[in-house]
């Protein structure tokens, strides 16, 4: 995945032509505590993040294998889950667990876990050494439970292109484990039912497909695994430019992107899509050799709250579900919005009737000023719905608002070099639930950042990068007691190499650090991560003790 812009993409190709010798490993010190050496060789760390681990129940477990694959094409891994017999009363969590092996050359690439036509993982690879790297990342599907209680079909997609310049493998397995419930660890209140996008249709511009939900629906999410992915303009989305900047990506929106979700042709949801750059992002695979971009090897997806229009969907019937990227221009592909919903169902009554009260979208703003060689761009939108539903445990009336909003500034020089992006995020959702007069409520506000340039001079390419990824959550729920939480992942780092150069000659370089910092749960969490090189020289837990670093 690299971006294609005319400079950049003429490194790329040359890049592609060149050997890969072996080179020499770095030095070590007599303690045998690594010691980052001057310049990239042929090994590095295994790739890693500072995000927490997932805190696990001290319960009995049972783990099962879903995929064990060798990924060597474009052809999926398809295989038949089957529920642990072991484990088959309730689950307090469930944890996804994908471990990687690759060596050799490749390009990042991206892939997807779907059980039972529902997607549950979404994830890009880190480019290999020489030598061969693995990897780890885990995921709470504990949201996905009742759709593990069945057996299901499986099937994962990791699309990769092997030859004699482009050796690297996948090796992937991932398991499933699952924790049993105690005292301290009760059974999980997730979703009644999952379900996949019926019949999806990826033909278009737009992902389309149905759904029908059981008619004592209360509550509806709809998980939308949006990515601008596949070599092209559309993975690098939010450096877009109109034509008339005579910028090589050119869309009449700019950078403007927002990911609608439509029911009959009714807005429903709108959102703010993340700015994911993978491991080869921005012509710079050094960048990212041992700590990658935040939320690279674990996709979040992202959710919409559907739960006022449930009045309109349980009715019985199929409806026509759309998901929409904004400011895609015509005739163009590369983003991909895998689906799935998740619903909570009322068990007192077999169909619960309701309305939409209101339902309003703003006229969206979008300012773009263009000079020479740069682009400001200022956009904003809104939506909000409110409905009611009658349960058996009374009235429920649910509001829903969103609004997304964008600033920045994209410039560039000659040929594009140096090209660079300065930009602000913000994606503000409100949900409130009156329930037989008892209000609750929940803000989440998610800001993103990105502030990154890569310039060619005397022959090398540099590229420095800083990028965010914060979410707040404030709860209050019916007796009025309030709840608040915070998290932050922050990415800073530069690296640069001599192009048009062999491997051996390229003395690349690279200073990264990686601050991951959450609030508000019962679990302290402050984990900062440096690399000088492809190495971890430094390591700091401002909650506790480290564990021991292994890589």
């Amino acid at each position: 995945m690299r971006r294609a812009l005319s400079i950049l993409a003429i490194i790329a190709l040359a890049m592609a032509t060149l050997v890969t010798p072996a080179l020499s490993s770095p030095a070590f010190a007599k303690d045998d505590k690594p010691k980052a050496p001057k310049e990239f060789g042929d090994d590095w760390d295994n790739p890693r993040t500072a995000v927490a681990p997932i805190v696990k129940p001290d319960t009995v477990s049972c783990d099962v294998t879903i995929v064990d694959h060798t990924f060597d094409d474009f052809e999926p891994a398809t295989g038949t889950y089957q529920p642990p017999k072991k484990c088959d009363g309730d689950w307090s969590k469930v944890v996804l667990r994908m471990e990687g092996a690759v060596a050799g050359r490749q390009f990042d690439r991206m892939g997807q876990l779907n059980i039972g036509d529902v997607p549950v993982f979404k994830t890009s690879t880190p480019e290999p050494s020489p030598d061969g790297i693995t990897w780890t990342q885990e995921k709470d599907v504990t949201a996905y439970a009742s759709l593990l209680r069945h057996k299901q079909s499986t099937s994962m997609t990791l699309g990769n292109a092997v030859d004699d310049t482009y050796t690297g493998v996948f090796d992937v397995t991932i398991s499933l484990t699952f924790y049993g419930t105690d005292a301290k660890n009760p059974a999980t209140h997730a979703a009644d039912t999952v379900l996949p996008l019926g019949h999806p249709d990826t033909s278009g511009a737009d992902l389309k497909g149905d759904i029908t939900v059981p008619r004592n629906s209360m509550r509806l999410l709809a998980d939308v695994y949006a990515t601008g992915s596949g070599g092209g303009c559309e993975e690098f989305w939010y450096l877009a430019a109109p034509k008339k900047s005579g910028y090589s990506c050119a869309a009449d929106d700019g950078p403007r992107r927002e990911v609608q979700v439509l029911v009959d042709g009714e807005l429903v949801g709108i959102a703010q899509p993340y700015p994911h750059v993978y491991t080869g992002g921005w012509s710079n695979p050094y960048l990212w050799t041992t700590l990658p971009a935040p939320g690279a090897f674990d996709i979040r997806p992202i959710s919409y709250d559907l739960t006022p229009y449930l009045g309109l969907l349980n009715d019985g019937k199929a409806h026509k579900v759309t998901v929409h990227v904004t400011g895609v221009p015509d005739g163009t592909d590369g983003w991909s919005t895998p689906t799935g919903f998740r619903v909570w169902r009322d068990a007192g009554s077999k169909v619960v009737k309701g309305g939409v009260l209101s339902s309003s979208t703003t006229k969206a703003r979008n300012k773009i000023t263009t000079a020479d060689g740069e682009v400001r761009f200022t956009s904003s939108h809104r939506h909000s719905a409110t409905g009611w539903l009658t349960t058996s445990k009374g009235s429920l009336v649910s509001t829903v608002e969103r609004s997304v909003s964008a600033t920045g500034t994209h410039s560039w020089g000659a040929d594009e070099n140096p090209d660079g992006i300065d930009a602000n995020w913000s994606d503000v959702e409100s949900r409130s639930a009156l329930t037989n007069g008892a209000l609750s409520s929940s803000t989440i506000t998610r800001e993103y950042s990105m502030k990154g340039k890569t310039a060619v001079a005397d022959g090398r390419l540099k590229t420095t990068m800083k990028m965010r990824d914060a979410v707040d959550v404030s709860t209050t729920d019916a007796n009025g007691r309030t709840r608040d939480s915070s998290s932050s992942d922050a990415y800073s780092g530069v690296a640069s190499y001599l192009v048009d150069v062999p491997r051996r000659e390229r003395h690349a370089t690279a200073h990264t650090r990686e601050r991951v910092r959450s609030s508000g749960g019962h679990d302290c969490h402050d984990h900062t991560v440096t690399t000088d090189n492809g190495y971890v020289t430094a390591e700091s837990d401002k909650c506790g003790i480290l564990k021991p670093r292994s890589s």
